[in-house]
């Protein structure tokens, strides 16, 4: 059972947006210089890495996504009321 995740993500705030970044990274770019060039939020500096986090920490929506996904796969677009998230699984545990 994963008991945490490692995941990176980058947030914009509409699903077109998303959906163009998945396109982008579907074709073979990089997750965290996308990340640095497109993501609102302040993980952007670190290539969008949240580091380690356990159920409860994140909004509903983000925490499912992260917890039904494989390591090394990308998610999305998941939208919260942050906005639409892209979100890569780094490691789980």
């Amino acid at each position: 059972m994963v008991k945490s995740v490692n995941a990176s993500h980058i947030l914009v705030p509409n699903a077109r947006e998303a959906e163009g970044i998945m396109i982008r990274l579907s074709k073979g770019e990089d997750f965290a210089d996308l990340a640095k060039r497109f993501s609102r939020c302040p993980s952007k500096n670190k290539g969008g890495n949240l580091g380690w986090f356990s159920k409860g920490d994140m909004v509903p929506e983000f925490e499912k996504a992260c917890f039904d996904a494989q390591k090394g796969q990308i998610v999305g677009p998941v939208k919260t009321q942050f906005g639409y998230h892209v979100i890569l699984i780094n490691d789980l545990k």
